[in-house]
């Protein structure tokens, strides 16, 4: 179903030739919009800002679109300066640079209209995103915005909001960063509609099983004209649409040889979606010899499309090799999560204790979240009550594990008793609020609204009660008010 899914969002964007990318994609390249006038006082900062976004360095880029607004408040880049500041602190992450986030998104909203992140929808869209990190976190309020939104109860906003970030990682890695856009890059000089008849015909014939649209495929990625760089890029998709391993050739062929580094990428992408394991050791060679980046992206996920298992201990092998980027190390540990064995949870599992980056530890832990291994839900945790990990990191093992359904009550509630972090405690109440149909669960969330010292935590566990069924819920809530 995932890869049915995938294929047809890719035909949808290459048939449409049109991936627009949003400012949070765009950011995600380090392609902030370009500053436009040197006379503005915020000009300087602007073009500062982009560079750091560009380099990943979230501390700096905050830091320097926030001196916009403070420094220059007149200027024209002030109202998307609140936007790419948020941006910023989002991906830093942690409670409090997410919090400022929020608010900083929410005074864009209230006074910037006319902002261009704000009419294009994407600034309403990180709000909502970063409110439901919040909310997975617990946060009350967050959840309560998130539910009126939603139109349903907090409790399941939390949890879909949840979900909804997962999938939107699985589309965002599946499709836009790993297909691209087919129809960019147009060379100068030259009309991509001009082939627009053709691409038809051809994709006609290939949905009729017609036998010719194959040689015609394999004529036009053998030219080699400037002006046909677009038409071959859409060429290896309308191949990748038809099975086989005459089509594995062909996308092979043109991953190797093709002089445009767009069209090789687009060929290495689509070999994903060919029923053969004639790419695998291709794949391979580019994972280990290639310096392109792109091409190696689209290398892993190639392989994640493919049920061999020698695909999956070449993404294994990948993972847990010295020198490669950080972010690619992390594409290889979640395409890992989406394929279900044995041996991909034992080897997350070992490769978690190797690991010190925080961003990648939290990507194992959502990627054991996603297999039914053994030994899965004691890891995860092992790993929320270990202290050697940071709150972080434990937060996200307790919300997991408590996803996966098989947490005991019970064992929340001593886990709960035990701990001294009011941010820990604070996050076994949202897991317990999340087992809502449970009595036991029911039984603890009172218990902590009546006697727990903390005056923050017996607010949390008393929200989290108001969204429960439980007629003893509503008592407790009814003794409150009449106190």
């Amino acid at each position: 179903m995932h890869k049915f899914i995938l294929t047809a969002a890719m035909t949808a964007a290459t048939a449409l030739g049109a991936m627009n990318a949003s400012p949070a994609a765009r950011a995600s390249r380090g392609d902030v919009p370009p500053a436009v006038s040197s006379a503005d006082c915020g000009d300087s900062l602007w073009r500062q800002g982009r560079n750091a976004i560009s380099d990943e360095d979230w501390r700096n880029a905050a830091k320097l679109f926030a001196r916009i607004v403070d420094d220059c408040p007149k200027s024209a880049y002030v109202a998307d300066s609140y936007y790419w500041q948020a941006f910023a602190l989002g991906r830093r992450g942690g409670t409090d640079n997410i919090r400022d986030a929020v608010s900083l998104l929410q005074k864009e909203i209230d006074r910037y209209s006319n902002a261009s992140s704000v009419k294009s929808g994407d600034a309403k869209s990180l709000l909502t995103r970063l409110r439901g990190s919040l909310a997975r976190g617990g946060d009350a309020d967050a959840a309560a915005e998130i539910s009126a939104r939603a139109g349903s109860s907090a409790t399941r906003a939390a949890g879909a909001q949840a979900r909804a970030e997962a999938g939107a990682a699985r589309a965002s890695n599946g499709t836009a960063r790993r297909g691209g856009s087919s129809a960019s890059s147009v060379p100068s000089g030259c009309k991509a509609e001009e082939d627009d008849d053709r691409v038809e015909a051809l994709n006609a014939l290939l949905q009729m099983g017609s036998d010719a649209a194959l040689p015609i495929l394999k004529k036009v990625l053998a030219r080699r004209d400037t002006c046909s760089e677009v038409l071959r890029r859409k060429a290896v998709f309308l191949v990748s649409q038809k099975a086989g391993d005459e089509s594995a050739d062909i996308l092979m062929d043109a991953a190797k040889n093709d002089p445009d580094s767009e069209t090789r990428e687009q060929a290495v992408f689509w070999l994903s979606q060919v029923r053969s394991d004639k790419a695998i050791p291709l794949l391979e060679q580019i994972l280990k010899t290639s310096n392109d980046e792109g091409m190696q992206d689209k290398a892993l996920f190639a392989l994640s499309q493919k049920r061999e298992d020698r695909a999956q201990a070449a993404l294994r092998d990948y993972a847990s090799r010295d020198g490669i980027s950080s972010h690619l190390r992390e594409q290889a540990i979640f395409w890992l999560g989406q394929r279900r064995s044995e041996e991909n949870a034992q080897f997350l599992r070992q490769l978690f204790a190797k690991t010190t980056s925080d961003d990648a530890k939290d990507k194992i832990i959502f990627s054991i979240s996603q297999q039914r291994s053994s030994g899965n839900d004691q890891f995860l945790m092992d790993q929320a009550v270990n202290t050697k990990n940071s709150m972080e990191i434990r937060k996200q093992a307790l919300f997991w594990a408590g996803q996966t359904g098989s947490i005991d009550v019970a064992k929340l509630g001593t886990l709960y008793d035990r701990a001294s972090e009011e941010d820990f405690k604070n996050q076994v109440i949202f897991v317990l609020s999340q087992k809502g149909k449970s009595p036991e669960a029911v039984d603890k969330l009172i218990d902590i609204a009546k006697n727990e010292k903390n005056k923050e935590l017996r607010k949390q566990a008393i929200f989290w009660l108001s969204q429960s069924r439980d007629p003893r819920a509503a008592k407790l809530l009814m003794d409150i008010i009449n106190r």
